[in-house]
């Protein structure tokens, strides 16, 4: 049974968040709007174009409410993502890995007859050549983005005459049209303190500028420079260089990004809005609970969830398999049926897990949004 035939009966219902069958990914919807609001507002005072990430949320309905706000369309990791949100009304879509092989190249011409507005990165001459050989067929030109390592090595050109030499080639090419560059500091998104995380921008930024430079005394100036991230965008902004940022976790908020300083002095910037919700299955061993959710309810590479509800702040959490965790806490008495709220530690692999998001305001189910491209990893 699907999660909209299982819990429709409860939208609307007071109270019921707690009658969702366990584990269930629920969204706080007056956090997330809140959130979507505060970085829009961020974005347009700060002169930067928002295009959030959407490998982050993978829904439709969450990428047309950042849009609604300011963004001028959204980032896709993969080309699975791409094709499910452009199937769902997104017009404006920036693939940010390289879309290389022929099969994978042949999906994306032919999403590009379909999406008004198609970037793809590429970092690789090879791969410029096979982008321009297929875009041959289009009735518009394939707009292409510079990768620009970051310092990595995951991917993107790693010298500015490498950028140069691939820009050139990607301008000259007639069924090709060269956007930018991209280049995004993964690395240093959770230094935890600003002061580290801004030192460490600084530096890749001074790069950044010298790629930048080399291009434009090439007469290949890049019209968009886009990149950075939920833990860096109050930097990338202050520091100019940037003109769109591709910002994602913001919207949901997890463990590891509550762990950083985002703004400098301290305070929370947006709020957790994305959980997951479980129940305590057993209770027969005193301060110890066990609940229904285990590795497979969460991703696990952040460390473990934070305990929101349900339990006392500073239990200790262990999982104990596939589908189980414990909750320790001496003194408090656990009871089965006990209703626990966790925010996971890392949101993007966490929200693969899940066909569907359970919209909540208060403790009242509001809605079911399908996770339009969960499982869109190709």
């Amino acid at each position: 049974m699907s999660d909209i035939d299982l819990h429709r009966h409860l939208i609307g219902r007071q109270g019921s968040r707690r009658e969702l069958n366990t584990p269930v990914l629920v969204i706080d919807g007056d956090a997330l709007s809140r959130n979507i609001a505060a970085m829009a507002a961020f974005a347009k005072r700060a002169g930067v174009a928002l295009r959030p990430h959407a490998k982050t949320h993978k829904s439709v309905g969450i990428a047309k409410l950042q849009i609604a706000a300011g963004a001028v369309g959204v980032c896709c990791a993969k080309m699975g993502e791409a094709e499910a949100l452009a199937a769902g009304g997104i017009a404006s879509i920036l693939i940010t890995s390289p879309v290389v092989t022929p099969q994978a190249v042949a999906r994306l011409v032919a999403l590009a007859e379909k999406c008004d507005d198609l970037r793809v990165v590429a970092d690789n001459p090879e791969n410029a050549d096979a982008l321009a050989a297929a875009a041959r067929g289009l009735k518009k030109t394939l707009s292409v983005v510079v990768d620009i390592d970051p310092g990595i090595r995951r991917t993107g050109v790693s010298s500015p005459e490498a950028a140069v030499t691939l820009a050139r080639k990607i301008a000259d090419a007639p069924s090709l049209s060269y956007a930018g560059v991209q280049f995004y500091c993964g690395a240093q998104q959770h230094i935890e303190t600003f002061e580290g995380r801004r030192a460490a921008i600084e530096e890749r930024t001074a790069y950044l500028s010298s790629v930048i430079e080399a291009l434009r005394a090439a007469g290949l100036p890049p019209a968009q420079v886009t990149g950075g991230g939920t833990g860096t965008h109050r930097i990338d902004a202050a520091l100019g260089v940037f003109n769109e940022l591709q910002v994602g976790s913001y919207v949901f908020m997890d463990r590891q990004y509550d762990d950083c300083d985002l703004g400098g002095d301290g305070a929370r910037l947006y709020e957790n809005a994305l959980f997951v919700d479980a129940h305590v299955i057993s209770a027969n061993a005193p301060g110890m609970g066990t609940i229904d959710s285990g590795f497979k309810s969460m991703s696990t590479d952040g460390g473990n969830p934070t305990i929101i509800a349900g339990a006392p702040k500073d239990a200790a959490f262990f999982f104990m398999g596939d589908e189980h965790a414990a909750l320790l806490a001496m003194g408090h008495a656990f009871r089965i049926g006990d209703h626990v709220i966790l925010a996971p530690p890392h949101c993007d692999p966490t929200v693969n897990l899940y066909d569907a998001y359970h919209v909540v305001r208060g403790d009242t189910l509001i809605d079911i949004w399908p996770v339009s491209a969960r499982g869109r990893s190709r």
